[in-house]
């Protein structure tokens, strides 16, 4: 049969033997159920914005290191042995950058492209001497924890911590970089 063709009384007598007896389907008998939505956590959300908002707007005397405190960051995945051999001071500092005398506007430029000139000189570990604040006004070491907030916020930072006593202690940090 072809699309223009009509099905004669025979076929249509021929379905219907087939079909058998059929009865209209109540649209009420069938109910469609919809999914529920997910419920939305909007407590856990607001409370998320709440600190994520506080922790942009903190003062810089919030975090005040004090001069014989150690820092110590590593990023989510550095292992503890890699960390144990940055503190120790065996891993072979490739660049140095001494901070002494600048400003903090001064030392978060010199920073930034030490860290980037570092990187794509495929430098693994460095140096940054930020000193111990004897020489600043207030006599803390105020570029110390401005240090310790730009690195811990660098991407290309996995982790850092206070070198040794040959290498200026608490007054400089090992940074290791990513590949």
């Amino acid at each position: 049969m072809g699309p223009d063709s009509q099905a004669s009384d025979e076929d249509i007598a021929l379905f219907r033997e087939a079909v058998g007896t059929v009865r209209p389907v109540r649209p009420d008998v069938l109910p469609i159920e919809r999914p529920r939505p997910e419920p939305i956590p909007v407590q856990a959300r607001l409370e998320t914005q709440r600190v994520l908002q506080e922790s942009l707007s903190r003062r810089p005397e919030d975090d005040e290191v004090e001069t014989g405190e150690e820092l110590l960051y590593s990023a989510p995945g550095v292992g503890p042995e890699v960390l144990r051999r940055l503190r120790r001071g065996q891993l072979s500092m490739q660049g140095r950058l001494d901070l002494h005398g600048m400003s903090v506007p001064e030392a978060k430029d010199a920073v930034a492209r030490f860290l980037y000139t570092s990187r794509s000189r495929g430098l693994r570990s460095v140096l940054i001497i930020h000193g111990k604040g004897l020489g600043s006004h207030q006599k803390r070491p105020v570029l110390k924890g401005k240090l310790n907030q730009w690195l811990a916020r660098r991407a290309e930072v996995l982790a850092f911590c206070s070198a040794r006593g040959v290498d200026g202690g608490t007054g400089a940090v090992y940074v290791l970089l990513r590949r």
